[in-house]
């Protein structure tokens, strides 16, 4: 058996530009959003008009989803992260000088920017990634993200959210994730032809792939919202209530590379069904560990498992994108990626509330178990239906 080599990713030069400029991004991106809720909340603004302002931010992802596609085809996609990033620390550092008034066409400028930060990335990687390493390099992306998402708390938690300091070290952050884009733009890959099919018609054609990222965005938005309120519901204190997000987001961060490693050498629609299987059965047993009086240590366990294979729908389903299409089919791709990611994020959060509203604590997992048996469900009929397909089809 030959050595491995860390030229059998792919174009490492491309895939390593994209994965530590999305790292970098991840980070500003982790801290950015505590932080201005921090502000608009010092600056007396209602809780109900922070909401407001961030589900401005929700139509600026979508918006900037159906338009990356298009954006490629007339520019260079490194111009494109480029003029992007210098745009992310623009918003940002005006957020700290303007009114709250200006903050909503600023907010949706700034989610825009940082939506065809990720879309272009993810292209990236997907297309300079090997096809039989292409879930590795994938699941070390997802790590890194999600190391980088995390450790943007982290750093406001010790500068905490007064003054300029908070929003210049994100500002800088975003400035210096250029740094790595100009060592590969030249051999950049491109999307200048018009893709082969229509946008919405990828949906149809791959839905275990995309809509992967809808169970992604729905799942981890409404553990991070929820899990909390869930906790104290069950009974427990605060701190223990607040850690049950922290092990969801360890989950994430442990299992997205041995999940790249299965993606590589099985099918990855079977796979996916297997996460969505395991997923429902860990929301059925989660709240009967807490009825029970069984060990919080095994609820914790659960959750850090359930946590992984959340993670894994995106991992795994960009990895799918990747084998079935090329070119501008992949750039739309990834867009209709990341555009389902944010419309689960968006749905899923009030469709969970109203089910912890109607059901108590348990209409929360109740939900998610749902969520993830219906999923499964079409995974299943994908794998009956292309027996003769072959496994990334």
């Amino acid at each position: 058996m030959r050595p491995f080599t860390i030229t059998m990713l792919g174009d490492v030069r491309i895939i390593v530009a994209a994965i530590a400029c999305i790292a970098i991004t991840g980070f500003s991106i982790g801290m950015s959003l505590p932080l201005l809720a921090l502000v608009l909340e010092s600056r007396g603004i209602s809780t109900v008009w922070i909401g407001i302002n961030v589900a401005v931010g929700g139509a600026g992802s979508i918006a900037a989803a159906l338009l990356t596609g298009p954006l490629c085809r007339r520019f260079s996609t490194s111009l494109l992260l480029i003029l992007s990033l210098v745009a992310s620390a623009v918003c940002l550092f005006a957020m700290y000088l303007s009114p709250f008034w200006l903050w909503f066409p600023i907010r949706f400028g700034f989610v825009f920017a940082s939506t065809v930060q990720f879309v272009i990335a993810e292209y990236w990687i997907n297309a300079a990634a090997n096809q039989d390493r292409r879930g590795l390099v994938l699941g070390i992306y997802a790590t890194v993200l999600s190391i980088g998402f995390a450790g943007g708390p982290v750093v406001l938690s010790f500068v905490g959210s007064a003054g300029v300091a908070p929003f210049a070290i994100g500002c800088f952050v975003f400035i210096a994730a250029i740094g790595p884009i100009f060592g590969a733009a030249r051999t950049a890959p491109e999307a200048r032809e018009q893709p082969a099919m229509s946008f919405l018609s990828l949906l149809w054609i791959a839905p275990t792939a995309t809509l992967a990222a809808f169970m992604f965005g729905g799942a981890e938005q409404t553990g991070f919202s929820f899990f909390p309120v869930y906790g104290l519901q069950a009974g427990l204190s605060e701190t223990l209530a607040t850690l049950l997000v922290s092990v969801m987001v360890f989950g994430n961060v442990v299992f997205q590379i041995p999940l790249g490693l299965l993606a590589d050498r099985f099918d990855r629609t079977a796979l996916l069904f297997g996460i969505s299987l395991i997923g429902c059965l860990g929301m059925v047993l989660w709240p009967a560990i807490f009825a029970t009086g069984s060990p919080l240590s095994l609820a914790f366990l659960v959750l850090f498992i359930w946590g992984g294979l959340t993670g894994g729908f995106y991992t795994v389903g960009l990895a799918q994108l990747g084998s079935r299409f090329r070119g501008s089919d992949l750039a739309s791709a990834n867009a209709m990626f990341v555009l389902l990611y944010s419309v689960g994020s968006m749905m899923a959060t009030p469709v969970a509330g109203a089910s912890m509203q109607l059901f108590g604590a348990n209409g929360l997992p109740l939900f998610l178990a749902a969520m993830f048996a219906a999923y499964a469900l079409l995974a299943l009929a994908r794998l009956i239906g292309k027996r003769s397909v072959p496994p990334s089809a």
